[in-house]
């Protein structure tokens, strides 16, 4: 029998009992992944979602439910993996071996056994590992892999999904995760191991007395904190008054406890309060339906601890500490949720105008977003002089653009940020970073605060000088094969069959980053300059656009809006009407 037509990953779905037998026949698994395949062997649906195709490596390493089988995120599907990336990595010889693999993991359940796993992998393939002793925020590796020069990294997470996930994020020498040209490279090396007594492995014992095997912890907390906390501007405002500030805290469960509030505490906050129910690291996020600083159910425990304490402000963290939330107190005392882009556009409000209040506002200055936040940040950038360049979405495109920077010199990198919830100030990381984040939120809370102002009188000021934009997720989520042919449909819809004109206002341009091409409508086509991606944004002719784009880690469909408004009011009612005609014909399609 020729293995590597079951096991491949684009093999024969019909095949999937073959795969099945495969797993339950071989020597290299274990008894009790075994035992669970054992009972569902009369399920023929779940033995199809689990075997019809192999867990899709991409730009975002391996994200999937937990559970046995190729299509599932386990011990072997992770050592695939990682074998596939030893493969990868000894064809740049052994130098690069010796640079090492940085390895973090967050509180998920399984997350520690895989970091192990990876590891011993890797040093089993003659590499340098980098293991943390404890779970650590992906900012910290992200950090890690350049204080200590490594060739890769990997972080054990699967962000903010709900908790019958995990992932396996891979990053490559400059800290940023793999670009798709590098991805597609290591998914070609799994894809040649099509049997698992190819999976090196090895002892701890032996791998640390080899010397490939190094734990990790305060040679590189003390280092990653220091450089976080030189990025506040108003340093001597904290030490001065931080005691004015109110500050709630929730880790939702994840890695930022420990590191967030070290920081908070290293720059003069001393009146932190850390939600309980919520502190713990916890795989199964017992509090929430999913740990994520996004939904604003999550802050429900917060918001009651922040009225005991009269706090000023909500932060909460998801479980890798990459993405965080924040709420504010507005002059009623309720508790206001704040959105990615509007924590965006008055971060970086705050961080231009303070720089060119000191002087320090540097004359080739940029800032660098997703193409699905807000246009509202270059109308602020506009105003201060300084340059906003736009990147497809993944945090990794930012990084791309700030590694360039760093080594051209063509401009000065200020800020870098997506809508959903992920900010970088500082050039120490190459990922987003809500430790770093936190920082400058509570700096700029406080600031403002002594300046008679909370958040919202902040944003206001905003929107009053830039125009109104109101901007919103909806998401269709379909999982399974049938889900995934479904998604597919509403994806080839927004681009086939476009209608030209939503809620009254006619389409102005279209972009479609999977073609490469921008439609001027009545002008004719020019190509676009970013890399091929399945998106398509639309604009429409006030300058308000929609944008459809399939997710590159779950089984969903994403539609952002950004609607454009002369008041609130306005903007509101045009994000009402062009949303349920949008969501009406993306329902419609997939039928």
């Amino acid at each position: 029998m020729d293995l590597r037509k079951h096991i491949n990953i684009k093999g024969d779905i019909g095949l999937y009992k073959d795969k099945y037998n495969l797993w339950m026949n071989s020597e290299f698994v274990d008894e009790k992944t075994k035992e669970e395949l054992r009972s569902i062997a009369d399920d023929p649906k779940e033995l199809e979602d689990r075997f019809y195709q192999n867990l899709e490596f991409g730009t975002a390493g391996l994200r999937g439910i937990l559970g046995a089988g190729k299509n599932r995120m386990n011990k072997y599907t992770v050592g695939f993996a990682t074998q596939g990336l030893a493969n990868h990595i000894a064809k740049w010889g052994q130098k690069y071996k010796d640079k090492g693999v940085a390895i973090a993991y967050d509180s998920r359940n399984m997350s520690e056994e895989f970091a192990k796993t990876t590891a011993l992998i890797l040093c089993a393939n003659g590499i340098r590992t980098y293991l943390f002793d404890s779970l650590r925020p992906v900012p910290v590796l992200s950090f890690a892999i350049r204080h200590l020069k490594c060739i890769s990294g990997i972080v054990i997470t699967a962000s903010h999904n709900p908790p019958e996930y995990n992932g396996y994020k891979v990053y490559w020498k400059e800290g940023y995760q793999l670009t798709p040209n590098q991805a597609q490279e290591i998914s070609d090396e799994i894809s040649l191991i099509y049997d698992f007594k190819y999976i090196k492995t090895i002892d701890e014992e032996d791998a640390i007395a080899q010397g490939f095997l190094h734990y990790i912890s305060s040679e590189i907390d003390g280092p990653y904190n220091d450089a976080i906390v030189s990025q506040c501007l108003n340093r001597e405002l904290i030490v001065e008054k931080g005691n004015h500030l109110n500050i709630v805290y929730s880790p939702l469960h994840g890695s930022g406890n420990v590191p967030l509030r070290k920081a908070l505490k290293s720059v003069g906050f001393e009146h932190v309060y850390v939600v309980r129910e919520q502190e713990k690291p916890d795989g199964n996020f017992p509090t929430v339906k999913v740990p994520n600083p996004e939904e604003i159910s999550v802050f429900e425990l917060a918001k009651k601890l922040a009225n005991e304490k009269n706090a000023d402000i909500i932060i909460a963290t998801d479980p890798d500490a990459d993405r965080i939330g924040i709420a504010y107190k507005d002059k009623k005392g309720n508790y206001i949720n704040l959105s990615g882009n509007q924590i965006g556009c008055i971060l970086e409000y705050y961080l231009i105008s303070q720089l060119r209040e000191k002087g320090d506002l540097p004359k080739n200055g940029v800032i660098i977003k997703s193409i699905v936040s807000t246009d509202l940040v270059d109308r602020i950038a506009d105003d201060f002089n300084v340059n906003v360049e736009s990147t497809l979405t993944g945090f990794k495109y930012i990084g791309e653009k700030i590694e360039e920077y760093a080594n051209t010199k063509l401009r000065k990198y200020i800020l870098g940020f997506e809508e959903s919830y992920g900010y970088l100030v500082g050039d120490h990381a190459r990922d987003k970073d809500a430790v770093g984040a936190s920082l400058i939120l509570c700096e700029m809370a406080l600031y403002y605060k002594e300046n008679g102002k909370n958040l919202g009188d902040v944003l206001e000021e905003i929107y009053q000088a830039y125009g109104y934009y109101i901007d919103c997720i909806e998401s269709i989520k379909l999982g399974g094969k049938e889900g995934s042919e479904r998604l597919k449909k509403i994806a080839a819809f927004f681009r086939k069959d476009l209608p030209m004109k939503w809620a009254g206002l006619n389409v102005q341009y279209i972009e479609d980053y999977l073609q490469g091409k921008r439609n001027t409508v009545g002008e004719g086509t020019e190509k676009l300059s970013l890399p091929q991606s399945n998106v398509i944004k639309i604009y429409l002719e006030d300058d308000s656009w929609f944008c459809v784009r399939p997710s590159g880690t779950e089984p969903k469909i994403k539609i952002y809006f950004s609607i454009r408004g002369k008041t609130l009011e306005e903007a509101k009612n045009k994000l009402e009407a062009i949303r349920d005609e949008v969501m009406k014909k993306a329902i419609e399609a997939q039928n």
